[in-house]
């Protein structure tokens, strides 16, 4: 045990998200992070043609993440976990330009969305664990002329989130109001996470 974390198993992060990683750094755990190649489109549309729901989808998702790198670091504690924006019957994708990030925005605007967040641990060749959170955040009726600005701030970066913004950054200014745990908000539910950990011996009690 060094600090509160066991030696073994090394734990690895099955992604290349920044805001993930942040989370984990800052709850103080050591970890490898490293980005899983799936085809996510095509795991959503098939999920989505056979009548699953977005929380499925989404523990789908993870799961596929977890277990492209598990088999390449079958010793380890793999974190899978994937995040879907759901408004009415609506799954919504990272917007792929600027002007698509703009759609986003005035389809959500006025509006309270999910963000159906899953993650999962895998470990020995099986799932060992799995969680959905469901924050809902309402997102204030912003003018046309708000959504320009805050375009105009955040450039590119709005493209890295499926719901064309950072509620780390400028993002936090298009809400009226933010229910649930940041960290699932930002793509990883955190203490759930962490009461497993302590129950399975890799954090300490």
């Amino acid at each position: 045990m060094r600090g509160f974390q066991a030696e073994e198993p090394g734990i690895v992060l099955a992604s290349a998200s920044a805001a993930r990683k942040a989370v984990l750094e800052a709850a103080g755990l050591r970890f490898e992070a490293i980005a899983a190649a799936v085809d996510e489109g095509a795991i959503k549309e098939s999920a989505r043609a056979e009548g699953y729901s977005a929380a499925d989808a989404a523990m789908m998702l993870a799961e596929a993440k977890a277990r492209r790198i598990a088999a390449r670091r079958p010793e380890a504690l793999v974190i899978g976990c994937d995040q879907m924006l759901v408004l009415g019957d609506r799954w919504f994708d990272k917007p792929e330009s600027v002007e698509a990030a703009r759609g986003h925005l005035e389809a959500l605007r006025g509006q309270t969305h999910q963000l159906v967040t899953a993650v999962l641990c895998w470990r020995g060749g099986q799932r060992i664990w799995q969680h959905v959170a469901t924050p809902r955040l309402t997102m204030r009726p912003v003018s046309d002329a708000f959504i320009d600005a805050y375009l105009a701030l955040e450039g590119e970066t709005v493209t890295s989130s499926v719901g064309a913004y950072r509620l780390e950054g400028a993002g936090i200014h298009l809400f009226d109001r933010v229910e649930g745990e940041y960290a699932a908000i930002l793509g990883l539910p955190l203490l759930p996470l962490l009461g497993f950990l302590r129950q399975h011996g890799v954090l300490m009690g």
